[in-house]
């Protein structure tokens, strides 16, 4: 169940920042550079959920 409340989470606030993020972001090497940052992030805060439970 809280692996679920996490995924949930993630999703909604994927939900949330995605049409700023689209509508901010018109070129693609912008693009590109900002969704390798949003990915470097979310990796983090998986990797920091599996390693303390």
């Amino acid at each position: 169940m809280d692996k679920f409340l996490s995924v949930a989470f993630m999703v909604g606030v994927l939900l949330l920042v995605l049409p700023g993020f689209l509508q901010s972001n018109s070129q693609l090497k912008q693009f590109l550079k900002n969704l390798s940052i949003w990915i470097i992030v979310v990796l983090t805060i998986l990797i920091f959920i599996y390693i303390f439970k």
